[in-house]
């Protein structure tokens, strides 16, 4: 359930019910917006029996939360979160594009990717260190050679790094050279790793996975905030319907669900939603329009030749073209994309 306190609540009055709260034994988390201060709860709700908070100094309303997922609700906390990455903000006004090869291959091709998605308007550059692929026998990454590349590219560029965290046992490895861990499409549901993941401070992206609902996604979200890590980012990147046409089915109804439900950010990623080149440009304008927060998209300097998904993969020159028309849309819609 969570507290709202009233507009002109004292800070006396919000110190006396959070010390009331965790004498209880129960986990509270503050949020202070504009005009009120809300207090979120978190426990047995059985200690509370009884308690008639709505008669406390300074409160307004207690209101329960339905939903299994808390802390991830908007009702938990009303604000929408602005997650901070080394001062580049998720969730904010500006519109943020992770973008670079689905896989590191080499140096001379993340370096080339890198300059060009920067030159473009990226603030990150995405690059899978160690892939998860359907086939044993497809190119499985470069693991750790790939990472060290990865942070070569970072100080090269200024770009920060998002790459992926396979298992429990690589998560301090690739902490150590990524600003942002992503949660694979496979692993949404791993919830051991969530839970790991929620015991560090980095930033999160966690994609949805393969056949999730929007109630799976948001509970997956839920493990990590739930041990501590408030730093997670919603991705979409198409789940698997009865159409074959393309890759995935890229659910775009997601990004306003998501606004609504939760105060996280969402990004969304066209080139695994779609798996076709031709079709990324349209689904990040149109993902754009929706409200999402962001776009992951795959570049290639030359995706004929890749080692992963060419076939969906953006040429530098076909990116460059997608940036300038995303300021047009971010200008229409009253968000900054430089």
């Amino acid at each position: 359930m969570v507290i709202v306190m009233k507009a002109d609540a004292t800070d006396k009055q919000i110190s006396e019910m959070l010390d009331f709260l965790t004498s209880l034994e129960l986990k509270v988390h503050i949020s202070r917006g504009e005009e009120r201060t809300v207090i979120g709860i978190i426990g047995d709700k059985k200690k509370l029996k009884d308690k008639p908070l709505e008669l406390m100094e300074g409160v307004e309303k207690v209101v329960p939360i339905v939903e299994s997922y808390k802390m991830v609700s908007r009702t938990f906390k009303p604000e929408s979160t602005i997650i901070n990455v080394d001062g580049v903000e998720i969730g904010g006004k500006d519109i943020i594009i992770m973008a670079g090869p689905c896989a590191v291959e080499s140096r001379e091709q993340l370096f080339e990717s890198a300059e060009a998605v920067k030159k473009a308007g990226a603030r990150f550059l995405r690059g899978g260190a160690f892939k998860p692929r359907t086939s044993p026998y497809s190119f499985q990454g470069l693991e750790e050679e790939g990472l060290k590349m990865l942070r070569e590219a970072r100080e090269l560029t200024g770009l920060k790094i998002v790459t992926e965290v396979m298992d429990i046992h690589s998560i301090d490895l690739v902490s150590e050279y990524a600003d942002v861990l992503q949660i694979g499409a496979r692993n949404m549901q791993n919830f051991s790793l969530l839970k790991e993941i929620g015991k560090i401070q980095k930033p999160v992206l966690l994609k949805r996975g393969i056949a999730a609902t929007i109630d799976e996604w948001l509970n997956a979200a839920e493990y990590i905030l739930s041990e501590g890590n408030k730093n997670v980012i919603f991705c979409e990147r198409g789940i698997r319907t009865f159409e074959t046409y393309t890759r995935n089915t890229l659910d775009l109804s997601a990004v306003p669900i998501i606004k609504k439900l939760s105060h996280l950010p969402i990004i969304v990623d066209p080139s695994h939603g779609t798996g076709k080149s031709e079709l990324v440009a349209p689904m990040s304008k149109a993902a754009i329009a929706a409200g999402a927060d962001g776009l992951m998209i795959e570049v290639h300097p030359d995706p004929k030749n890749a080692l992963s998904d060419g076939v969906q993969s953006l040429t530098p020159e076909a990116f460059k073209m997608l940036t300038d028309e995303i300021k047009a849309i971010s200008r229409i819609i009253g968000r900054d994309f430089d």
